[in-house]
């Protein structure tokens, strides 16, 4: 069976949560709930690093803009991350290429990644920090049930990741007006920062 449908869906996955997905594949390979993940996710070291990683992220993306601070530092992340995975989950299959399983699952965690990175812009516009939580706890459920979910019906789980794909593109067009008020509005921040350092500096001490 190719594993193709398991690659889109980490991809998807782990534009959102590489870190969660990483953890995932490696438990779940480790105690022998499924044999399509490679030994190289199953290493303890690597549990040890995606958990802590895990945990960081999981405390970072419920912060009001320290989550889309996380987001930019992670732009390179997530894809990166989802192509490797891809590649490995390929190779371990032997059903289709590792180059073409990392293009598939790079690309795929780009564009959930803009789509989480730019729907946190616009939570970020609002000034309660509940939404940024909730969004934040629905993100790590959905990316662990999914995940859990493509393990056994590989197929349904990359049909799920795909509308959700398309429907978060859909809502990122439609709050692009909030994303570019969010990105004004830091701009302005660091510019008022600016021009407070700058003054501060021509005060002559008494």
């Amino acid at each position: 069976m190719s594993v193709l449908p398991l690659v889109f869906t980490s991809g998807w996955a782990s534009g959102i949560n590489a870190y969660a997905v990483v953890l995932l594949l490696g438990v779940f390979g480790a105690t022998g709930l499924t044999d399509e993940v490679p030994e190289s996710l199953q290493r303890t070291d690597v549990l040890i690093v995606a958990g802590v990683l895990f945990l960081c992220e999981a405390v970072a993306d419920k912060i009001p803009y320290v989550d889309s601070v996380w987001d930019s530092v992670h732009t390179v992340i997530r894809p990166v991350a989802g192509a490797v995975v891809a590649a490995l989950l390929a190779g371990q299959s032997g059903s289709v290429p590792e180059l073409a399983a990392g293009a598939v699952g790079g690309t795929t965690a780009l564009l959930s990644h803009f789509v989480k990175a730019g729907t946190r812009m616009a939570i970020n516009t609002s000034p309660e920090p509940f939404s940024n939580i909730a969004m934040s706890a629905a993100e790590d459920l959905g990316v662990a049930g999914i995940i859990t979910f493509a393990l056994f019906n590989p197929e349904v789980a990359a049909i799920i990741a795909a509308v959700l794909l398309l429907f978060g593109l859909v809502i990122l067009v439609v709050l692009a007006r909030s994303i570019h008020r969010f990105l004004h509005r830091r701009a302005q921040r660091r510019e008022e920062r600016r021009l407070a350092t700058a003054g501060a500096r021509r005060v002559p001490p008494y």
